[in-house]
């Protein structure tokens, strides 16, 4: 069953930010754009090189008007000690989310319940806390945060244009789709 469309589920969770101890849940996808990104574990190994990709791209999608957060099954502890510790989540400006108890893992559908870790997992939300895009990747394949950024941009140009659709590859201010019986079998 498919997660898009679907509204993101209550969560309570406390996560790492900016030095400090912070509480997080669903409302904090509410009226914003939002980048969940889940992966395995810290002190892990493709994990720092993902996490630290995504803030190198973290102005890009603020000015989008984008928050980011990353998740874990580790606690927030985890997650602060991780950041003093390493030189690539040292630059990391985004919330980190602890899910030890992992509900949240569980309500995205990335948890390995087997292994108590979450699988590689990007959800981009709406500002009405609706999932618009998932991608999941197996553990030993890396993400390119880049690719967020136009995805970002198709999801909100059909927001504030629902009578059109963006074609593969679409650019800001490329050419739109307008779906009608006229456009069946042109394309």
């Amino acid at each position: 069953m498919s997660l898009i469309g679907k509204e993101v589920q209550p969560f309570q969770a406390t996560a790492f930010h900016q030095g400090e101890f912070v509480d997080v849940s669903e409302e904090n996808f509410k009226g914003q754009w939002s980048v969940v990104c889940f992966y395995p574990a810290d002190f892990s190994f493709v994990c720092p090189t993902e996490l630290e990709d995504l803030q190198n791209q973290y102005a890009e999608l603020k000015n989008l008007g984008t928050e980011v957060y990353s998740v874990s099954t580790d606690t927030h502890f985890v997650h602060k000690a991780w950041h003093e510790a390493s030189d690539a989540i040292n630059k990391i400006e985004y919330t980190m989310i602890g899910d030890p108890s992992q509900q949240i893992s569980r309500n995205f559908e990335v948890l390995r319940e087997d292994a108590g870790l979450a699988d590689r997992g990007t959800f981009i939300i709406d500002p009405d806390g609706v999932i618009q895009a998932v991608e999941i990747n197996a553990d030993g394949i890396g993400r390119d945060a880049s690719t967020l950024i136009n995805k970002i941009k198709a999801a909100q140009y059909v927001r504030e244009n629902p009578d059109e659709v963006c074609p593969a590859k679409w650019e800001e201010d490329g050419e739109t789709l307008k779906p009608s019986l006229d456009l069946v079998g042109k394309i």
